[in-house]
């Protein structure tokens, strides 16, 4: 079911032929043997609509939860790249041969922390992870190097930089880790079933049934691929773009 929610195409496909199956078993299979007397009819709807209602609202509180993450991913691509910008300028506030080192070592880290955006690759997402907490320890020594040989409250600023640079990418991280919940999903799905079994059951007009059967499917299916695009971070059309990272990476003067 993970592999599943993180790839929107193969849940379209996946959830479109299980809500046609259970639109199908209500209209073909439940309504032949469970006919709905006339005196039903009301009562029945009225369910239909509640269980429509329902799915309608889960789906649009889970859509609101996607695009909350997806909000909270764009915003700390922005601190990264204000932490990076920042830290980049506060290396003059430490000894030469620091901020030599701390500028070359942010102008690599910088370049890591784009790819981590735009790559769909996990086994080079795992390099950039290991390669990424390399580059934070040596720029930590070398932050920390410098605040050692000239303990000042200038040199401060470069090393509560530092902790910004390192902080951010952690929040990043977590974002990223920070999912639409399983049981969320396995609901929607349960809710949507159940939802076009009554929808093919409650088909009269044998006119109207293939339309029913398509349209209804279709729309759920639609709304579970768009709330599992912008849910997954990596795999997804609708993708965070590092451009705050990219237009620092483009203000950096060359070591």
């Amino acid at each position: 079911m993970q592999q599943l929610i993180r790839h929107p195409i193969i849940l379209f496909v996946v959830s479109f032929v299980l809500m046609s199956l259970a639109a199908w078993i209500g209209c073909a299979a439940l309504r032949s043997r469970l006919h709905i007397d006339e005196d039903a009819r009301d009562d029945f709807k009225l369910v239909q609509s509640a269980t429509l209602t329902l799915l309608a609202l889960v789906i649009g509180f889970s859509l609101s939860m996607a695009v909350g993450r997806y909000d909270q991913r764009k915003n700390y691509e922005e601190e990264e790249a204000n932490a990076i910008g920042t830290e980049y300028l506060r290396a003059d506030l430490l000894p030469a041969s620091e901020a030599a080192a701390i500028r070359s070592d942010l102008t690599q880290y910088l370049e890591l922390r784009i790819e981590f955006y735009q790559t769909r690759d996990t086994q080079r997402v795992e390099q950039i992870n290991a390669a990424t907490e390399d580059l934070q320890g040596k720029l930590w020594a070398a932050a920390k190097g410098g605040a050692v040989t000239q303990p000042n409250p200038v040199t401060a600023l470069a090393v509560a930089g530092m902790n910004d640079v390192i902080n951010t990418q952690g929040y990043t991280q977590a974002a990223w880790w920070n999912r639409i919940p399983l049981a969320a999903w396995i609901l929607m799905l349960v809710i949507g079933v159940f939802s076009n079994i009554l929808v093919g059951y409650g088909v009269k007009n044998a006119k109207a049934k293939n339309r029913f059967l398509v349209i209804m499917p279709m729309t759920v299916s639609l709304s579970f691929m768009l709330i599992a695009d912008i849910d997954s971070p990596r795999n997804g059309i609708i993708r965070v773009v590092p451009q705050n990272l990219i237009s620092t990476a483009q203000s950096l003067a060359k070591p």
